[in-house]
């Protein structure tokens, strides 16, 4: 009994270690740039937009909240987001600019 509750603890700090796993953060990076989505950033906060990302005040502020704001973003560019585009947009954003666990 103790193995399968250390196993489930295990599982459970794995999952949230590595919240976008199923993500290809380099896929992520392309589609960035194909969507071009530092042009609104930069109107919002200057320089090449990536400030939006690290800014105090930023808006995503949990893993949750990031998918959230992307499936809003995604509006202004006219796209419907895939679920795996969601995936390697936010496991990119993750790995450069969040750490979200």
């Amino acid at each position: 009994m103790k193995k399968i509750i250390f196993f489930l603890l295990l599982a459970a700090t794995a999952a949230q270690a590595e919240p976008f796993a199923n993500g290809n953060a380099e896929n992520g990076m392309k589609l960035v740039e194909k969507y071009d989505c530092n042009s609104c950033h930069k109107g919002k906060v200057g320089g090449d937009g990536n400030a939006i990302y690290t800014r105090p005040n930023r808006i995503a502020t949990s893993a949750d909240i990031l998918i959230d704001r992307m499936e809003q973003c995604s509006g202004a560019i006219g796209k419907q987001l895939t679920e795996q585009e969601k995936l390697d947009l936010a496991a990119h954003l993750n790995k450069t600019y969040y750490h979200f666990e």
